[in-house]
């Protein structure tokens, strides 16, 4: 069965629930606009009110964070139909992530308190943002867990695996992800180096289970590429001790 994306909820028409024309309310119309970001652009950054909820309708988005050597950590990228800011719902002040636009995006940007407003007379968002956060703690979850118990090659397709089944497109027998992340965002996401990167995915090239450029990953057998992690979980789960008690 496929896996569906940590942050999009399919059967939910985001636009047609916060559209303005159709909210019927000038005072929530007039705390929703839309606003464009240029690639490169900060959305976002640490320190800024959190009062507005964003949602992607067009581009692609990056939540990254500094550690204390000033290295930035990619946390995740989200791309149309997705959703950031959210943690306003929890008691979030001020910002702690940067958001920063992957390439020129659209937004619907919503105020916390109109959002409020709108989620009592629209169930269908209620039910989205329990699955945003019900998402996300699944997702950190899987994600401390690969850095436990994965070596850096593990980790790296582990997460090809995981974005081909949440953003992918079957054809036939092989697997398309359009717009994939680049090695450096690779890199950061898996907690490992460029040159890491660039030589697993040399040998996944050379077994001829994908192919990727910077328009497209192509997932060649989907099946094959997974048992490269399994086979690694298996061999950890059960050592050869060499040894009888």
């Amino acid at each position: 069965m496929q896996a569906h994306s940590f942050w999009y909820l399919e059967n939910i028409d985001l636009t047609h629930l916060l559209c303005p024309a159709k909210l019927g309310d000038e005072a929530l119309m007039a705390s929703h606009t839309h606003c464009s970001f240029k690639k490169g652009e900060a959305v976002c950054v640490p320190q800024d009110l959190s009062d507005r909820i964003f949602f992607i309708t067009d581009g692609r988005v990056k939540i990254s964070a500094m550690n204390g050597e000033g290295k930035e950590i990619t946390k995740v990228i989200l791309g149309r139909g997705e959703v950031f800011g959210e943690l306003a719902f929890v008691g979030e002040q001020f910002r702690h992530d940067f958001a920063t636009a992957l390439e020129d995006i659209d937004t619907c940007v919503v105020t916390l308190e109109a959002l409020r407003s709108l989620m009592r007379d629209r169930s269908a968002l209620n039910l989205f943002f329990m699955k945003v956060f019900g998402s996300r703690q699944l997702e950190m979850e899987r994600r401390l867990e690969s850095l436990f118990f994965c070596d850096n090659r593990s980790r790296i397709i582990e997460y090809l695996v995981n974005i081909t089944r949440s953003k992918g497109q079957r054809v036939g027998y092989e697997w398309i992800v359009r717009k994939p992340v680049t090695h450096h965002e690779l890199a950061n996401l898996t907690a490992t180096s460029r040159q890491t990167v660039a030589t697993t995915l040399h040998d996944l090239r050379y077994k001829k289970l994908l192919t990727i450029n910077r328009s497209r990953l192509l997932v060649r057998d989907l099946e094959k590429l997974t048992e490269e992690v399994k086979i690694f979980k298996l061999n950890v789960a059960s050592p050869d001790h060499g040894t009888n008690l």
